[in-house]
């Protein structure tokens, strides 16, 4: 018995009842979330969860807490880089891959760093398994960018910070912009900044989420009274 018919009803019902009412309607957009298989970039034991509006769990050895982003928070900050063919991005949290062959497909090339090797590992076997070709997978901590490599058309942070560390936009390229999600629970934005010349930038409030912290990051001092 197969079941594609229904995994093709869930892929549709996800793009029209929680992706295209948050926004998404770029064409492109959509038509990518429709032909690139999300469900073979979920963990097996949560593949049920391919297309509902929530995280996915990501399996890491310590017990840390990883997840896939929801589909519409996805979907929202692919639009929101706007990624051209010829345009090279930096992705920060490989997560499952998932937002990898996304970019890929957009893009003329993806690297992308992760802090856990088991989720490096698995991105990268996604990848290659779907036949993404242009996007790489790097185990790396991703905090400070690629210095040595940039600048960089586009970069993504694929989960939330406290602030975007300054080293990162450093890399873009004059004209380039970086999305990330940041703030501290129960307040979060999404922000694309703009590298509008060799020293200043423009950062745009784009929309209100949540999302897991990505592993990595400073976090803003505490003081205790």
């Amino acid at each position: 018995m197969s079941f594609e018919p229904n995994i093709e009803r869930a892929r549709f019902n996800m793009i029209e009842q929680q992706i295209r009412p948050w926004d998404v309607l770029d064409p492109a957009v959509l038509e990518l979330l429709a032909t690139v298989r999300r469900e073979d970039f979920v963990p097996p034991a949560y593949r049920a969860l391919a297309f509902v509006d929530t995280e996915v769990p990501l399996p890491v050895a310590d017990g840390a807490r990883e997840f896939m982003l929801a589909p519409k928070v996805e979907a929202r900050l692919l639009q929101e880089l706007s990624v051209a063919r010829h345009e090279t991005v930096l992705e920060i949290g490989a997560g499952s891959g998932f937002m990898a062959a996304l970019l890929a497909h957009k893009g003329r090339q993806v690297i992308s760093l992760e802090i856990r090797p088991e989720l490096a590992k698995m991105a990268a076997a996604n990848l290659a398994r779907a036949a993404v070709h242009g996007a790489t997978v790097r185990h790396q901590d991703g905090a400070a960018g690629l210095p040595g490599e940039g600048p960089f058309d586009v970069i993504l942070l694929s989960g939330s910070v406290a602030a975007v560390p300054p080293a990162l936009m450093a890399q873009l390229k004059v004209g380039g912009r970086l999305v990330a999600i940041v703030g501290q629970l129960p307040v979060m934005r999404a922000v694309r900044v703009l590298r509008t010349d060799e020293h200043s930038y423009a950062s745009v409030d784009l929309f209100d989420t949540v999302a897991p912290r990505l592993h990595g990051f400073d976090e803003p001092n505490r003081f205790l009274f």
